[in-house]
């Protein structure tokens, strides 16, 4: 007989949760004006919410952080994540940054300016956030098989060549400051985007001048999936495949949080000499000194392992697999999920899970809502909300994607924990019915929205 998978880890520390009853939860939820964000951690019993800084770190790891180097320059720490970012991404310069977000802040305030166009495949909340906080404009050009969640493609973060060249074509080169690619592309449901697509952005990118940015979140399960679905890749190594991924990018932004499990970190890696001693001045405005930009000396040793240790095939497989017994577990109870199961998440698609609730009333946003009130579980909308309004008309924005997005932190929960989150979807599919109306909000941030929102129910 052969044997069942198991973990590549066993557990050393554990962390208490508490479930809590209904009655709790219905008045927690109307105190937090139904946006999860607002509800305290104690008040979560499995927090899905996201996968960002959420992970449990390696022995290898916790050891790293006792070996910082909290100098105010030229710390060790600097170097360690220096070698790791050349060894593992093949990039000579970089900037450390306290997450993802703040890499974007410093890149775009050298890149992006009023009037720009940046084409990518579903740019993800900050990424749109940032372009469009500069007055730009980012252009999606994610293959139409994305947003068919039955549609079992296996690289649905590919980008559409024909859609992006007639971006490249329609304006100056002057006006298009990047090419960015998502890898694995969030939005349109953690899906990978192929070693071929890769290479061919980057020809088309050459030919037309314009540089091309990873977003490298989840760059290492990214490869996973190229190594398991992509001709040609099954005998390497996941560091090797990595290798060849980033000879198609100019330049990179990571949160670290992901990908290298950590709990705070990020940074900027480029080729282009002149490109860092630009984007150096907003690093030290901004974040920091270029040594540590916004990073202690222990956070950067613990992300230069996790590096290492993410982009391991024993690791990212165990990682994988969970997600993956999550999603087949809502698939055999009839739950509607993007199809094929992504990399960091399983994507519900709200628009067939409530499709009698008109899409005015925030389809993902109350679903979410109703997984909390059935068992205390959180998990963040993925559609509306998100995307926001039209910076020029402030008409709502509905993506075709309308998804409640269930992000599995990395060797954090058990596969019981998963069983538990599969029979409260299910419960809640078996009742959905019963819910007649969604929600409607009361008051909003002019921009990234979702964080802050404040909604009520429709009555």
């Amino acid at each position: 007989m052969e044997l069942p998978f198991a973990e590549s880890f066993k557990i050393k520390m554990v962390e208490t949760i508490r479930k809590s009853t209904r009655e709790e939860r219905e008045k927690w939820l109307k105190e937090a004006n139904y946006n999860l964000f607002n509800l305290k951690s104690d008040h979560v019993f499995i927090d899905l919410l996201t996968d960002s800084g959420t992970g449990a770190m390696s022995d290898k790891q916790w050891s790293e952080l006792m070996l910082g180097d909290e100098s105010y320059a030229g710390a060790r720490s600097y170097y360690k994540m220096k070698d790791a970012l050349k060894n593992i991404l093949g990039f000579d310069h970089f900037l450390p940054t306290h997450q993802g977000r703040a890499a974007e802040n410093v890149l775009f305030s050298v890149l992006v300016k009023e009037g720009d166009v940046v084409p990518g495949n579903s740019h993800f909340d900050t990424t749109k956030g940032h372009i469009e906080f500069r007055k730009a404009k980012a252009v999606d050009c994610t293959i139409d098989e994305a947003f068919d969640t039955l549609i079992d493609h296996p690289f649905k973060g590919n980008l559409d060549l024909v859609k992006l060249e007639s971006v490249l074509s329609t304006y100056p080169k002057e006006q298009i400051p990047m090419i960015i690619v998502t890898v694995t592309c969030n939005t349109s449901g953690g899906q990978p985007v192929s070693m071929a697509n890769m290479k061919a952005v980057k020809e088309l990118a050459d030919k037309y001048g314009i540089p091309v940015c990873f977003d490298s979140a989840r760059f290492a399960e990214n490869a996973y999936f190229i190594k398991l679905r992509e001709e040609g890749y099954q005998d390497k190594t996941i560091k090797e495949i990595v290798k060849e991924m980033y000879t198609y990018a100019d330049m990179a932004t990571m949160s670290s949080k992901k990908d290298a499990i950590v709990n705070m970190g990020g940074f900027i890696a480029m080729r282009d000499e002149n490109l860092w001693k630009q984007a150096s001045t907003y690093n030290i405005m901004f974040e920091g000194y270029v040594t540590y930009g916004g990073m202690s000396g222990r956070d950067m040793n613990a992300l230069a392992q996790g590096l290492d240790e993410g982009t391991e095939f024993e690791t990212l497989e165990t990682r994988i697999k969970q997600v993956e017994y999550l999603g087949e577990k809502l698939r055999s109870f009839g739950v509607p999920i993007q199809m094929p199961i992504g990399g960091h998440a399983i994507f519900v698609d709200a628009k067939k899970f409530l499709s009698h609730i008109p899409k005015e009333e925030y389809q993902a946003q109350t679903l979410g809502c109703e997984l909390y009130l059935e068992a205390g579980i959180r998990g963040v909308e993925i559609g509306a909300i998100l995307a926001d309004r039209d910076p020029e008309t402030r008409e709502n924005r509905y993506p075709k994607l309308e998804l409640l997005r269930l992000a599995i932190p990395r060797r954090t929960y058990t596969n019981n924990h998963m069983d538990v989150v599969a029979v409260a979807l299910k419960n809640v599919w078996d009742r959905r019915m019963d819910i007649k109306h969604g929600l409607k909000i009361v008051d909003e941030a002019p921009i990234m929205r979702h964080f802050t929102v404040q909604l009520e129910k429709v009555e």
